[in-house]
């Protein structure tokens, strides 16, 4: 397959993907439940919500990217749809790629209306424009493959695989620096705060909203890169194992 038409598959599976955003569990759990978080943490207590606003931003950055990717495959085998997308002259990277874009789409375009928000509404000040464009950008990427990659058993259930994505992502929000910064964790949860992509989201858009970071940009970049590209490959690899079963 030419360059040129593999572009073209990626981008129309990302615009057929567009049917899922207003399914119910992708609003769920990629817009009410960060800001039902936000408001249950912040509700009763003395902080400044200016200072936790790049925290917040992070969360909902992580479970809108992520929200999509973990539906579209099952969904698909369900109805059926999924034998039908790989008749046409597409790869398993094509329709992988087509995910991920589509949601990386969503939850980039939603971030970044949270971010105008709060910019407007409760004088978040944007420290650093690049490394602010650049956390939006990997982070809707990365989770967005991280989703994908959840819809990668061979599950048919979309439950199933929702259970699996909610097992692996409410522990994150806990460790990733969002309500306890890094600065005051410390042994197992320390170590274990760095083993998740969040982590460095949070981290980075620390830096470019005059927050506290604690790690050097570029490491977090490098990082969130590392991640994305894993994501990315581990995806591709269980879909195509998946195909080849039959799954």
């Amino acid at each position: 397959m030419n360059f040129s038409l593999a572009v073209r598959g990626v981008l129309i599976t990302a615009g057929k993907n567009s049917i899922y955003y207003k399914k119910a569990p992708v609003i769920i759990f990629g817009l009410l439940f960060p800001l039902f978080m936000f408001i249950s943490f912040y509700l009763g207590r003395e902080v400044d919500v200016a200072v936790f606003f790049p925290g917040f931003l992070a969360m909902t950055l992580f479970f809108t990217a992520s929200a999509l990717g973990p539906l579209i495959t099952p969904w698909e085998k369900q109805a059926g749809t999924y034998e039908r997308l790989l008749s046409y002259p597409v790869t398993i990277g094509t329709i992988v790629a087509g995910d991920a874009l589509a949601g990386a789409l969503f939850g980039g375009v939603l971030s970044v209306m949270v971010m105008v928000t709060g910019i407007i509404f409760l004088g978040t000040a944007v420290t650093d424009v690049i490394f602010v464009s650049i956390a939006m950008l990997l982070g809707s990427a990365c989770f967005s493959a991280m989703g994908v990659l959840m819809a990668s058993t061979s599950s048919r259930t979309p439950s199933n695989v929702m259970m699996l994505s909610s097992l692996v992502r409410f522990p994150m929000i806990f460790i990733s620096g969002i309500f306890v910064p890094l600065s005051q964790l410390d042994g197992a949860l320390l170590t274990l705060s760095y083993l998740s992509p969040l982590t460095y989201l949070v981290d980075l858009l620390n830096a470019g909203l005059g927050g506290n970071s604690t790690l050097p940009a570029w490491l977090d970049i490098l990082v969130l890169l590392l991640f994305t590209t894993v994501f990315m490959g581990v995806a591709n690899m269980f879909h195509r194992r998946n195909l080849a079963k039959g799954n």
